[in-house]
């Protein structure tokens, strides 16, 4: 019985090679040749408008870079931001009569992003976030924050422009689009968050 099936394993491996051989072909991958890898984080700012209002969101992101033989570049991460600007409840009756109230949001979650040719002095970089957030109301000077909250979806793709400034450090400018689904708290609507964004992102790390 064992000599059975080690000759019919032998017979397999034969002719599986004969037909890789005759056929010449090879197993077709998403990525071929070597990967070089490497890493970076750092700050990122972004400005928009909340609520029919001015909006600066400062946060930071990480990654980690695979770097293809042809330049190409596929990063794999995450990153988080919080609004810095001042946003008043739209809701007249939410809160305590004559009280200053104020949004108080974060988002985050999880960024993919694909960059062109990064050995090159300038090149374009596409990414995006697929997360979540959570907005609740706070006084002006944080002292009292309301314990109800509203937890949000967020999708949030965009393009940049990125410099090489060092063999360690970039730096890119570009835009972006933020869909969020869920917010409905103390007059606040989604339509108060969705829209286009600029943003600059500084990245400090190991390019390859």
């Amino acid at each position: 019985m064992m000599r059975s099936v080690a000759i019919l394993a032998l017979f397999t491996f034969v002719m599986t090679g004969s037909f890789f051989t005759a056929n010449g072909q090879q197993m077709q991958t998403l990525i071929n040749g070597g990967v070089v890898h490497g890493g970076f984080g750092g700050p990122v700012v972004k400005f928009d408008n909340v609520a029919d209002d001015f909006g600066v969101w400062v946060g930071g992101r990480g990654a980690w870079m695979m770097t293809l033989q042809d330049g190409h570049a596929i990063s794999i991460g995450g990153g988080g931001y919080g609004l810095v600007t001042e946003h008043r409840v739209p809701d007249p009756d939410f809160g305590e009569p004559d009280e200053d109230l104020f949004g108080l949001v974060g988002y985050g979650g999880f960024i993919v992003e694909y960059t062109n040719r990064s050995y090159k002095l300038v090149h374009v970089t596409a990414n995006t976030l697929i997360g979540a957030g959570g907005i609740s109301v706070r006084d002006k000077d944080f002292d009292d924050i309301s314990s109800s909250s509203d937890p949000f979806f967020v999708i949030e793709p965009g393009i940049s422009l990125e410099l090489n400034v060092t063999h360690f450090f970039r730096i890119s400018a570009g835009m972006g689009y933020r869909y969020t689904s869920g917010i409905e708290l103390a007059g606040f609507r989604d339509k108060d968050f969705t829209g286009p964004n600029a943003n600059i992102n500084l990245k400090f790390g190991w390019f390859r």
